[in-house]
């Protein structure tokens, strides 16, 4: 497939993402500047000076909400991008009503319980939708542990599945890289299988 078939094809899909943290900016960015064309992004966070270690966001972004920064950014690469941005903490009775006319949904989200809350959303809710989860991304190297995996028709996971954060154990943008562009890598293989 040529790459410009790859970007015939990929505008006229829609992907989410829940949670515009290290995961969610990265595999965003990478998703937009392959074609991808239409985004609905999730999060209700600010930028931190903290987040610039491994999130797409600059210095003159901090203050600013994650999903007008990372739209502004994902504008800058592509300015014909359709992106629809939601402030707000995600809660299960909205997960319906945000994501219902994407195609799949990248899981970017830090804590445990928010994951738990999408999953079980999504898998009661939209069945017809792909969900593609980060989990075990902290620490430094044994990037030979990274991997992605089905864990059923509907669940994807990348990561190490095992490496939670903690001061120990930070994410640093090398691991949360690979994992995020994984994530993207992923999500392009399964929108160009349809």
């Amino acid at each position: 497939m040529t790459a410009t078939e790859i970007r015939r094809r990929l505008a006229q899909k829609t992907v989410g993402v829940a949670g515009c943290g290290g995961l969610g900016s990265n595999a965003a960015m990478a998703l937009a500047r392959i074609g991808l064309k239409h985004f609905v992004l999730v999060d209700f966070d600010v930028v931190e000076e903290s987040n610039l270690n491994r999130q797409y966001y600059f210095r003159n972004q901090l203050g600013e909400k994650k999903v007008k920064a990372l739209s502004d950014n994902m504008l800058a690469v592509d300015s014909s991008l359709n992106i629809t941005a939601w402030d707000l903490r995600l809660e299960a009775d909205k997960v319906k009503e945000i994501f219902a006319g994407c195609d799949l949904i990248i899981e970017a989200f830090d804590r445990a319980d928010a994951k738990q809350m999408l999953v079980e959303s999504v898998l009661s809710s939209l069945k017809d939708k792909i969900l593609i989860m980060g989990l075990g991304m902290a620490g430094v190297g044994k990037s030979e542990l990274i991997r992605q995996e089905q864990w059923d028709e509907q669940v994807y996971v990348c990561g190490d599945l095992v490496s939670e954060i903690d001061e120990e154990l930070p994410p640093l943008a090398p691991r949360v890289g690979i994992v995020a562009n994984m994530q993207a890598n992923l999500a392009l293989e399964l929108l160009l299988r349809e």
